[in-house]
């Protein structure tokens, strides 16, 4: 369990446990607004650095390693997305930041498998989501299978920098045996069950050259969430954070801090 309380400045990273499982934890930055960084499979908080160096200067920054991911332990068994939604939304409980305690405003950021887990977290517990962004979400109900996702994400790594390849290399070796067993979770899950039912503001956000989010899986994502708009970021592929989170730091920033006005309601 954690403190409520956190000491003052950047605290060193830390853990949370509940039901059984334990996700790492690393923030960085103050203030009422509250960024809470969720990664994709075979990823860890780490892929977040520059995403995070960014956001510090609007707001406190929660970044999560995922139960078997990064510096977390892994679990008996592996997380649904359901579950992990509900072990993050424990964790917000537990620091204070549901809106009976008069926190500021929560923004959950996911990426790719991390968008299932920001969906189901803001479908399930209204309460502690204001804001929402989803960058590169999965899996496209066209390709949900694992040989169809690891050749999309062969083709978006080939036009990858070999900084995003070693990160990206360095955090599957870190996620561990279990990666084929962490695939079928992501792979059974429905996001588009979950889409409809959120009531926070979202922001849809892809890379303009990603092979595993396709514009027309992302078109399907808008049409089913009631508030909802969409940015893409030139140039980019699935990695759009990663590479180089300026622009897509900036897109969120300018959602984040203004009134939304969605762009296209559900149906």
């Amino acid at each position: 369990m954690v403190d409520t309380e956190l000491p003052a400045g950047d605290p060193p990273p830390y853990t949370f446990e509940h039901a059984g499982a334990t996700i790492t934890v690393e923030e960085q930055g103050d203030g009422p607004r509250t960024f809470v960084l969720v990664h994709g499979i075979g990823m860890g908080r780490s892929v977040f650095d520059d995403l995070v160096t960014h956001l510090r200067a609007h707001g406190r920054v929660i970044a999560i390693d995922q139960p078997g991911y990064g510096e977390a332990p892994e679990p008996a068994r592996t997380l649904t997305m359901e579950r992990t939604a509900d072990l993050i939304a424990a964790f917000l409980c537990q620091r204070g930041l549901d809106r009976t305690r008069g926190r500021g405003e929560v923004i959950v950021i996911g990426h790719s498998m991390g968008t299932q887990v920001a969906a189901e977290l803001a479908a399930r517990h209204p309460e502690l989501v204001d804001k929402i962004v989803l960058a590169a979400p999965t899996v496209n109900v066209r390709e949900r299978t694992a040989l169809r996702q690891i050749l999309r994400l062969a083709q978006d790594l080939a036009m990858e920098s070999p900084r995003v390849l070693a990160a990206g290399a360095r955090e599957f070796v870190r996620a561990g045996p279990h990666l084929r067993r962490k695939m079928r979770a992501m792979l059974s899950h429905r996001p588009e069950d979950a889409f409809p039912r959120i009531v926070a503001p979202v922001l849809v956000m892809r890379g303009s050259q990603d092979y595993v989010s396709p514009r027309v899986w992302c078109a399907i994502v808008l049409d089913l969430i009631p508030h909802v708009e969409y940015a893409e970021i030139e140039g980019c592929g699935h990695e759009t954070m990663i590479r180089d989170a300026g622009p897509a730091a900036r897109r969120i920033v300018e959602f984040v801090t203004r009134p939304v006005r969605p762009l296209r309601p559900a149906g």
